[in-house]
Parts: C-alpha cells; structure tokens; sequence
C-alpha cells in the first residue's frame, strides 16, 4: 500500500509541477526546507538521549495554538526533549520564532521513505498532530514503530465529514483507525468521528485550547509598540475597527462599508488583516486602486504623527497587538460559504464586540456562545454588517456590555489544555483513556 501511495503523489506532483514551478518563481514559497521535505533528513540533537515528544502544526494558525500547549507540556514534562514541525513557510517561520530554544523542522511530505526517515532520526515517543493533519503513509510509519498519535484540538467540519463519509471503507483503515487518541474541540466534532466508525473509547471531547490562548493582555510590548508605530495614544479619540483574517472577497465588503460610515464617523479607522500573507500585495493593490489613504504596516519606520484612514497590517505576528488595540471587529472567511469562518476567539479575549458572517462551521461552538451571552453579533450579508457596525457606532455603552461579556465566556471556557495535556499523559502511560467528566468542557450559561 505505501508503494502505491507514493505513486499516486508522484504522479499528482508531476501534473502539478509547471504550476508549482510559477509560482515557487513568483512568490518564493515551495523552496525553503525542500530538501528536508523531499527526504526527511531532518536534524534533531539529543545527546542525552532523553524522551521525545513531536509537536506538529501544519501553518500558522496551528503553531499559535501549539504556543499555547508545547509550553505547559514542556512546564509539566521538563525531562522531555520537544520538537516542533510545520509545513509552511509562515508556519517554520513563526515557529522558529516562538520555539527559538527548541529543535524546529519542516514537515516532510507523506512519501514512505520521507516520513520514515524523519521518524527514525526523530524516534519521538509520542507525535501530536494540531487539530486535522492527517497522512496515510504518516499514521503507518507510526503505527509500525508503536509511536503513539494524538490529534490536539481536532475538529472535523460538515464538508470534511461529508467527503469523508463517502470514502468511509478506505478513510478508516488508512488514517482514523492508526491515530490512537482523538482529543477533539466539541460535542459535534466528536460525533462525527464516531459516525465514521471511530470507537467513544479513542475520543475525548477537551474543549478549544484557543481559549486558552486568548490571553486578552491589552499591557503588552508588543501592544504598546504597534501603537506608537500608528501614532495613538493611549486615550486616543479614533474608532478603531479591526478586520481580521480576511479573505477575499471581504476585503472588498469591507472597504465599502468603511466608507459609507466613516461619513457618519469620522473618526473611524480601520486596520485590515488578510488571512494569508501571499495576498498581502493583492489587498495592497486593491486599497490602492480604491483611491482611499491607507499605510502599509511593513513600510512604517518612524512613528507617524496620527493613525491613517486605513493601516494595511501586511506583517505576520502582530495581528494579537492589532486586536488589543480594536475597538470593533469582524473576523474573516466568514462571509463566502467556502472557508467556514476564521477564530473570534482572540478577540473575545482582548474584550472586542466583534461580527462575522453566517459561514462559521469551524468555530460554530464558539460563535454560538459568543452570539447568546451578547458578546458578539452573526450577520447574514454586507448590508447587515454596515448596519449593525452603525448602531455599535452610536452606542459605546453597549460595546462595552458586548466586551465585557465577550472576555467572561472566554475565561470560563479555559482549561483545554490541561485536559489535553491529561489525555497525552494517558496515551503514554497506555493508562485507561474513556474520557471522563472532568474532560468536558465548561457550559456557560449567563444569569
């Protein structure tokens, strides 16, 4: 079978190399790392032979999770080497970032000689896979050197679970039935698993750890240096609306209500945030062609003298000091039924009234809790988000009650981690793994 696997990839990446070839050339991606990932000659050090645990998150969004969890993994195991892996450029580079001290390595691809390599120079004890990075050659190279797999976080949206229950005969044994414990995010998430045949004993329902992550720290340097690069101070008088992990077309929408209530405000401002940074020059010529004054972040070297109109945050790692600095948001992939919505987590934590679209099935739990206790607002389409963004406008009262309320749901709902910390420490252990009470997450209901 991995035979036949490393030739149904050999003959994708054929069909696919004039295209990857483009755009290696154009924007730079494709080639860092490659010889890693073609061949798994990674490079770990442990000379004093100790305990390996491998921590792996496929682009950024996942290694900010896995700054969440590596370090209290690493706070409750101190004896255990840690070793982090993306597959990304933005990812290697924000993990390098985060994990400076630790080994940090490209993700081989899932050919059989690759990912046996890597395993083998690695010998990790156990591998934890952040929310849904699945490989069948992965998952058998694993299981065959009895390295114990977790999925942290996981979730499985309907379209995912749709295409997967079409494929159910071949999807079981290749990947569900090689992955030893599922620590999944909800109750909907959790079922779906078991719809595909996956046994109640192999899942746990831990909770979002981006609860956990959404520390809500205003007072931070980070904070403070971004808001002297826009010239705020710290009782600024401007409005600020943060869009966040924007796709397109919503930068589109979003440039247009802009600047039907800037007329009735005009001290709104607005910081937009793509969601990924290869459309950074994208969105810089969109903002461009629609005559509107606006400052690219990754151009800004002395502080200016006031925040712009618009401040493209075309840099990665500072869309956290963006939001402590929001006094309204909206979060991205929300609007096009493709993407199924970005994290209004982060925002929720930093006490920001935030909007999205109708598209959330990947945070559904949370936008869910977040909309009944008031502390964010769904809206279906463009009118409606000029609309309500309007009335939160005129109404600073109520973005208050939105905030505070937003930031209490986050606090109640921490503790993933540790729970998903409980379920590694008993995959290890090869402990009784049922889930128990304590596992579920917390209910918030607001008095």
């Amino acid at each position: 079978m991995p035979i036949i696997i490393d030739l149904v990839y050999l003959l994708v990446l054929a069909a696919l190399s004039p295209w990857l070839a483009w755009r290696s050339l154009a924007t730079g991606r494709y080639r860092r790392d490659l010889v890693a990932k073609l061949t798994g000659a990674v490079h770990v050090a442990n000379p004093g032979r100790r305990r390996v645990a491998w921590f792996h998150g496929v682009s950024l969004g996942e290694i900010q999770l896995l700054g969440v969890l590596v370090p209290a993994f690493r706070k409750r195991h101190p004896d255990w080497l840690v070793v982090v892996s993306s597959t990304t450029d933005t990812g290697l580079a924000e993990a390098r970032k985060r994990f400076a001290d630790l080994d940090v390595i490209a993700w081989p691809f899932d050919f059989s000689w690759a990912i046996g390599t890597a395993l083998d120079r690695v010998t990790p004890g156990v591998l934890i896979l952040a929310e849904s990075e699945l490989w069948p050659n992965t998952l058998r190279a694993a299981q065959a050197r009895r390295i114990p797999v977790v999925v942290a976080n996981g979730r499985m949206s309907p379209r995912s679970h749709r295409r997967l229950t079409q494929f159910a005969g071949l999807v079981r044994p290749l990947l569900l039935n090689r992955v030893t414990h599922f620590a999944m995010q909800d109750h909907d998430y959790a079922d779906r698993l078991r719809s595909l045949g996956v046994a109640a004993s192999r899942i746990t329902v831990t909770g979002s750890m981006k609860y956990d992550g959404a520390s809500g720290d205003r007072d931070t340097a980070k904070g403070h240096e971004l808001q002297r690069a826009l010239g705020l101070t710290a009782d600024h008088a401007e409005l600020v609306w943060l869009a966040g992990s924007t796709h397109a077309p919503e930068e589109a929408i979003v440039l247009r209500v802009f600047v039907r209530l800037r007329e009735l405000c005009p001290a709104l401002r607005l910081i937009l945030v793509p969601r990924h940074p290869d459309r950074f020059e994208e969105v810089a010529s969109l903002l461009a062609a629609s005559g509107l004054p606006f400052v690219r972040r990754s151009r800004i070297t002395e502080p200016l003298p006031a925040m712009p109109a618009i401040l493209l945050l075309d840099t990665v790692g500072e869309l956290g000091a963006a939001w402590g600095l929001a006094d309204l948001g909206f979060t991205g992939g929300s609007f096009d039924g493709v993407r199924g919505g970005q994290s209004m987590i982060e925002p929720a934590g930093y006490g920001v009234p935030c909007l999205f679209g109708p598209h959330v099935w990947n945070f559904k739990d949370a936008a869910r809790r977040l909309v009944e206790v008031g502390g964010a607002i769904m809206v279906a389409d463009e009118s409606e988000l000029e609309r309500e963004l309007a009335a939160l406008i005129d109404d600073r009262e109520r973005r208050t009650r939105m905030g505070q309320a937003a930031r209490e749901l986050v606090r109640q709902q921490q503790g993933a981690t540790e729970r998903t910390l409980e379920v590694i420490d008993a995959v290890d252990s090869g402990r009784d793994r049922t889930p128990r009470k304590r596992f579920w997450p917390i209910s918030f209901t607001p008095r």
